[in-house]
């Protein structure tokens, strides 16, 4: 018996490992360029401070939180992290188009919806938001750039982080399998 929903992607992805060194020079020319690592939640942070001070500029201003982040001299958004998850989107949209995988779909189990499947998505992106900004940054500036600057920081975080989701995925392979 053939699953449909199962597609041999063998020929089109790039090898996994070659794609983890390209990371770790992506990584490398990021600390030289920079001074810093990689790191993707300072960008959607940048973006809820501009939202918020576009909405409302008396509340932005007012709040302990946002005032930090709101400037005469440069907007929320004039943040190089913003340019990084913009140049991510532009290069996933791209290497999709090129490799023929855009589509507009939503790929799910069969045991489950395509509802389901956004909602447990939704979910998910939900509480890592949220566990990135306890933890002060996302799994790219914690874990990655944390270990290339050899701090046991980041060591930690990225054994947490892989062993969460090794503990976690036994309770909530139902909805990818």
């Amino acid at each position: 018996m053939t699953n449909s929903n199962i597609i041999d992607r063998s020929k089109r992805y790039t090898n996994p490992y070659l794609s983890g060194f390209l990371l770790g020079m992506v990584l490398l020319a990021t600390f030289y360029i920079t001074g810093r690592g990689l790191g993707a939640s300072g960008a959607i942070k940048s973006t809820v401070v501009a939202t918020v001070a576009t909405v409302s500029e008396s509340h932005a201003a007012g709040s302990d939180y946002y005032s930090k982040f709101i400037s005469d001299d440069s907007h929320p958004m004039n943040n190089w992290l913003v340019f990084q998850v913009i140049g991510v989107l532009a290069g996933a949209f791209l290497s999709g188009a090129l490799a023929g995988r855009l589509k507009l779909k939503v790929e799910h189990s069969p045991k489950i919806t395509s509802r389901t499947r956004l909602i447990m998505a939704g979910i998910g992106g939900l509480l890592f938001g949220i566990g990135s900004q306890l933890g002060r940054g996302c799994t790219s500036g914690t874990a990655l750039s944390g270990m290339a600057s050899m701090a046991l920081a980041g060591f930690i975080a990225l054994l947490t982080i892989f062993g969460g989701g090794y503990l976690f995925a036994y309770f909530f392979r139902k909805f990818w399998i």
